[in-house]
């Protein structure tokens, strides 16, 4: 059974089979996650002074040592029930003279305490049973195995590390001091003297004058000054993180000192497993990540003097909101190691979807979750769980102390295929539909779920993120400026605009024609005329970032036109159709793509009026009806949007994101610059 999380911060227990089929009983299963963080960055709470190590330790102590006797007590009760159970034992146990008796067990006399053997008895014991051995080994290679660890226990060496052991061991088992309970032995001594003085009591008037004894004050001062230096607390500075291993009741543990400043939070997320509280993820940012003490999967025994192990993660998250300064854990090591941390690249996408992880069912940590849009750049920092990603979205570094979950790449394209499948299959199937069509699409289907084996096809149906990467265009060699838009928008009129007023920085590219050239026209300069056999195979060759035909004659507007006006350091400004901006962004001409989007209803008709337009109301509707469906399926490729309100308020915008490309780096893919 495994304790998880709900979104509001309490957890309940999850039953192991009620994963069941229905799902109508199940109203809510998306509010149930598996981990829990152990503080967020707006829940720190107040200074808890740590309890000191030597304390920590003297509790480990004691706990070993009363498990040392249980066992001892347990072996006791388990000999007797042996014996009493074997009838053949029982009469040997009464008549303990039958048979032969054996000095070597015989008791010895003497103070309990008194070692049994001493260090050169045991070596004399070990050489003589090694003797014994090799006298009764027949074959050669046995003997000679033999006769060399006698050398090595003869030699000195051997024999000096053998006794410094033994010394080490005997002083590790000794009770350590007790540690004091209070430094002011004195000032409570004074009280007790001012409570007695007046006392008719023989005994009262006895104790002050014990008291009263310059030798007990001296003895009462001594114990002040030395419980004062034991219990001062000993700083640790973030840089001086310390670790500790040491045993506790048979388990190897290891006592963890970390220092969680007011300002950062601890980092880590824990879960239940049965009574054990067990750190789950360690979250880039933190004060347990930057300690490198803390691991995924060590079990949390105590945090300052309280107990962790029995208590649910909502407990152990009001205990650390309480905790800053000076943290000392107990833990458990996790039992799986782990190779040492190698410092990741970090990865900068562009997420192509919205993401909001209160509504999402799936998230193992709702508070740790880090909510974006599309189109924002986000940093991957670590991909060490390839579902959940460590991220920090662009800009919110400083304000975002702690790295946040956001959905990995693989898993957000299975379960989006999932959903589609889903939503495909609830579909009513239309009439006259062949079984021969529904079979090709489940096929279809069964495809998009492999994300490894079908990338470029997944990328083309469901949309995640994209590798970018910054990119500072160089003075002369301009990025062409490609405006979207659905008609009637005003993305030719501010294109004309730049043209007219910056004649000497702006151009347009040279387009291609098929029709004959009138006697005005210049080739090169107003079209290029080419023949229509040479523009199918230009054509054919993707050399055309759009063309059509008009009055039986071909137009396209070419890569290499383009890049000819790029190379006279103008900035080429381009009005295409959005099923133009695949082979736009595959050339190497680097566009930058501005949506021009039209503001309301109302205002996007006063607009067309000053154009003296009249537009009936289902064409305005239109117009907005086309511009929300080429944001929802080509907004991922803009790098800019632009709402026509106000054609000089759009036209400064638009001179102002052109000027920023030579001022500020931009997020590029990063494919265009490999």
């Amino acid at each position: 059974m495994t304790t998880t999380s709900h979104m509001n911060g309490h957890v309940t227990e999850s039953d192991a089979g009620g994963s069941g089929g229905g799902e109508s009983n199940q109203e809510e299963p998306q509010q149930w996650h598996r981990e829990m963080a152990v503080d967020c960055p707006g829940d720190l709470g107040a200074r808890t002074l740590p309890v000191r190590r030597s304390a920590q330790l003297e509790r480990i102590r004691q706990h070993q040592e009363d498990l040392r006797r249980r066992r001892e007590e347990e072996g006791r009760n388990r000999q007797e029930l042996d014996l009493n159970a074997s009838i053949r034992l029982k009469k040997l146990s009464q008549n303990p003279k039958v048979g032969i008796d054996n000095p070597t067990f015989d008791p010895i006399e003497g103070p309990l305490d008194t070692p049994f053997y001493t260090h050169t008895d045991q070596l004399e014991e070990l050489l003589m049973s090694l003797k014994q051995v090799q006298h009764c080994l027949s074959d050669t290679q046995s003997q000679e195995d033999v006769e060399l660890v006698l050398q090595l226990v003869q030699k000195t060496d051997f024999q000096k590390a053998f006794n410094i052991h033994n010394a080490v061991a005997q002083h590790m088992n000794r009770p350590s001091p007790p540690f004091p309970h209070t430094d002011r032995a004195q000032g409570l001594a004074q009280e007790v003297q001012s409570i007695v003085h007046n006392s008719q009591h023989k005994e009262g008037l006895e104790l002050n004058t014990l008291l009263s004894s310059p030798h007990v004050q001296a003895v009462l001062l001594a114990h002040d000054c030395v419980a004062e230096q034991e219990m001062q607390m000993e700083p640790l500075t973030p840089d001086d993180h310390c670790e500790t291993l040491t045993q506790w009741g048979g388990e190897t543990v290891k006592i963890v000192c970390i220092e969680k400043a007011r300002d950062i939070p601890l980092g880590a997320t824990v879960r239940n497993d049965m009574d054990s509280v067990i750190i789950s993820r360690i979250v880039k940012g933190g004060a347990a990540e930057r300690s490198g003490l803390l691991h995924e999967g060590d079990e949390v025994l105590e945090i300052n003097g309280v107990e962790i192990r029995g208590k649910d993660v909502n407990e152990v998250f009001d205990i650390l909101a309480d905790m800053h300064g000076n943290l000392t854990f107990i833990l458990i090591p996790s039992p799986q190691t782990k190779p040492p941390p190698i410092k990741e690249t970090v990865v900068h996408v562009k997420a192509h979807f919205d993401y909001d992880p209160s509504d999402d069912p799936y998230v193992p940590c709702r508070e740790l979750g880090l909510c974006f849009q599309k189109g924002d750049i986000l940093h991957i920092i670590s991909q060490d769980d390839p579902n959940w990603w460590q991220a920090y979205r662009d800009g919110d570094e400083d304000n975002q102390p702690l790295a946040g979950l956001v959905p990995g790449k693989s898993f957000q394209q299975q379960r989006e295929a999932m959903k589609q499948t889903i939503e495909e299959d609830k579909e009513p199937e239309k009439s006259g539909k062949l079984w021969c069509a529904k079979k090709n699409k489940k096929k279809r289907k069964k495809l998009l779920y492999n994300s490894k084996q079908n990338d470029d096809y997944d990328n083309e149906e469901i949309l995640t993120y994209e590798e970018m990467a910054l990119y500072h265009q160089p003075a002369n060699r301009k990025r062409p400026i490609a405006l979207i838009g659905p008609p009637n928008c005003g993305q030719n009129e501010l294109r004309q605009r730049l043209l007219s007023s910056e004649p000497d920085r702006f151009g347009g590219a040279v387009p291609h024609t098929t029709r004959n050239r009138r006697d005005v026209e210049v080739s090169g300069r107003d079209y290029h005329f080419v023949s229509r056999q040479a523009f199918d195979m230009d054509a054919t060759a993707g050399k055309f970032i759009e063309s059509g035909e008009f009055e039986k004659n071909l137009y396209g507007t070419s890569t290499d036109s383009v890049r000819q006006l790029i190379n006279t350091g103008k900035i080429c400004l381009l009005c295409l159709h959005t099923q133009s901006l695949k082979i736009l962004r595959n050339s190497d001409l680097k566009p930058y793509i501005i949506f021009i989007a039209p503001p309301s209803q109302e205002r996007l008709r006063a607009l067309l009026a000053k154009e003296s337009k009249n537009p009936k109301p289902e064409e305005l509707r239109d117009i907005i009806e086309k511009a929300r469906e080429m944001e929802q399926n080509f907004g991922h490729l803009f790098d800019a949007a632009i709402v026509n309100t106000d054609q000089d308020k759009a036209y400064q915008e638009l001179l102002r994101l052109i000027n920023k490309l030579d001022t500020e780096p931009q997020w590029v893919p990063s494919s265009w610059l490999r």
